[in-house]
């Protein structure tokens, strides 16, 4: 998720599509969020880890 925020971030930047930017970097937050619940242990949607 993290990977697909940044590619749809780098591609909204380049073609000016503020939209895709702005989905991009709404992925990336939520990622970086569920990342971290699962890194400390936090069950993320029945799941202990978040792969």
């Amino acid at each position: 998720m993290i990977i697909l925020g940044i590619v749809l971030a780098v591609v909204g930047a380049i073609v000016s599509v503020p939209i895709l930017l702005y989905v991009g970097v709404a992925l990336i937050v939520v990622g970086v969020v569920l990342e971290i619940m699962g890194m400390t242990g936090h069950p993320v949607a029945g799941r202990r880890h978040y792969y």
